[in-house]
């Protein structure tokens, strides 16, 4: 438990220098000393990832890092860590393979294996391997020990005794069946949705704006449907969004939403448009990027019932509703360190494994 200690105040030391960049960013100035040197140096390897992937912008990366920086606290980290028996781990080490479709979508992985006392086997995708190879090097400056439970590798995975696997409903398969033999916990694409009354207020419509928008509506917590009582008036919805309008200026959005509005034109089918976000009516989860799906409702009961059917395909739910277990309008993308992806218990996993 002693070693653990040593690992979490690098991890919150981690947080503060996460935090700290963030302020750099905005206005980069030539710093003496170790941190001065790693701001600058990490302001480098940020840069490249804008440059490696188009959707991660200095914004979207800006945005991870504050909220990793939030929660790499010794407040937080306490209390996550406080309601597991750490001292009951057998060590192990653990392939970890991540995502690449926002920036540091595997940190919460690295973390959970390195603090419950495991190695971490790191298969990065190549949509995002810059960031996390910093971020471990500097924990390693802060705790040598570190560098015994951290390998990042490009090649087979090999000599490893569990697996924590993310990806979409095709790599699964591939993942269940090369992997499964070994305990794992295996994702699969899930989507996030927000259940509208039309009461909802002009501010959390606004907030919801930014479950739609951040990250460009690329993670798995990012709203890609609504559901809308039968008459639902989308003008006061539009006009609460209104002001995310500049991510239309993005050429990559900007290029997605050009293309998905003349497919639906051409296919005649009936959208909605404020020229930076199409509705189209849709009984799917997985909306196109800068498209929105939308779908009517006039049995509350019912529609409660279609959800928990269709549970293992849902991330988030942003309702005000009490029968659903849901998350706050503008926090899909806040979860805290608790907030486990497809609701799998990860450190439970890591400790019983």
């Amino acid at each position: 438990m002693v070693h653990i200690q040593h690992k979490v105040k690098a991890f919150i030391k981690l947080g503060s220098f996460l935090k700290e960049y963030c302020e750099y960013s905005k206005k980069p100035i030539d710093l003496v000393g170790i941190n001065g040197s790693n701001l600058a140096q990490f302001h480098e390897k940020v840069t490249l990832a804008t440059h490696k992937n188009g959707w991660f912008s200095q914004e979207n990366i800006n945005f991870s890092l504050l909220q990793w920086s939030e929660l790499l606290t010794e407040n937080n980290l306490d209390e996550w860590l406080g309601n597991y028996n750490l001292a009951a781990n057998n060590y192990k080490t653990v392939a970890i393979i991540m995502a690449g479709n926002i920036p540091l979508v595997g940190f919460h992985d690295f973390l959970s294996v390195i603090l419950t006392g495991n190695s971490a086997l790191i298969k990065q995708s190549s949509n995002d391997d810059v960031l996390l190879p910093f971020l471990a090097d500097y924990l390693i400056q802060s705790d040598p020990s570190f560098k015994d439970n951290i390998l990042f590798t490009e090649g087979k995975l090999e000599n490893y005794d569990a697996v924590i696997a993310t990806g979409s409903n095709n790599t699964a398969r591939y993942f269940e069946h090369y992997l499964g033999k070994k305990p794992n916990i295996i994702r699969k694409n899930r989507n996030s949705i927000a259940v509208l009354t039309g009461n909802e207020s002009t501010d959390e419509l606004h907030a919801l704006g930014e479950d739609i928008f951040q990250y460009y509506g690329l993670g798995c917590r990012s709203v890609s449907k609504i559901f809308v009582p039968v008459g639902y008036n989308f003008d006061t919805f539009f006009k609460a969004i209104y002001s995310y309008h500049p991510i239309i200026h993005r050429n990559k959005y900007a290029n997605n939403y050009d293309y998905n509005k003349a497919v639906y034109l051409m296919s005649e089918f009936k959208i909605f448009d404020n020229e930076f976000l199409i509705l189209k009516e849709d009984e799917g989860y997985a909306s196109p990027i800068a498209t929105l799906f939308y779908e009517f409702y006039s049995d509350k009961t019912a529609l409660l019932e279609k959800l928990k059917q269709d549970e293992e395909k849902l991330q988030c739910v942003v309702s005000d509703w009490p029968e659903m277990k849901t998350v706050a309008f503008g926090s899909t993308q806040k979860p805290s360190l608790a907030d486990y992806a497809d609701g799998l218990d990860t450190v439970d996993f890591l400790l019983k494994t």
